[in-house]
């Protein structure tokens, strides 16, 4: 897990897949695929959403475009403000 971002208003974790090494998949279990993504908490509403597949690919297509230009935070929030907007679950600490 990585930070990517933490403000007052959202924090945002990259969650890497554990990579898992052909040797120890026996031939019985069904082949996976590591997949990452990322959570991104609203810590206005309390709630989460994650990020993978073609969700995560677009995420992470904005992540290199604030990389390449140094956005403000206002214009990062503003984003994260729209994937926010998918956000239902509650966020539990445990």
């Amino acid at each position: 897990m990585h930070t990517v971002y933490d403000s007052e208003s959202f924090a945002v974790v990259h969650i890497l897949a554990n990579a898992v090494d052909p040797a120890d998949v026996n031939d019985d279990s069904p082949p996976q695929l590591p997949r990452h993504g990322f959570e991104i908490v609203d810590k206005r509403s309390g709630k989460e959403v994650y990020l993978d597949g073609s969700w995560a690919e677009l995420f992470q297509q904005h992540i290199s475009a604030w990389q390449q230009s140094t956005p403000s935070q206002d214009e990062v929030e503003d984003t994260l403000d729209r994937y926010a907007s998918l956000a239902h679950m509650p966020v539990v600490v445990h």
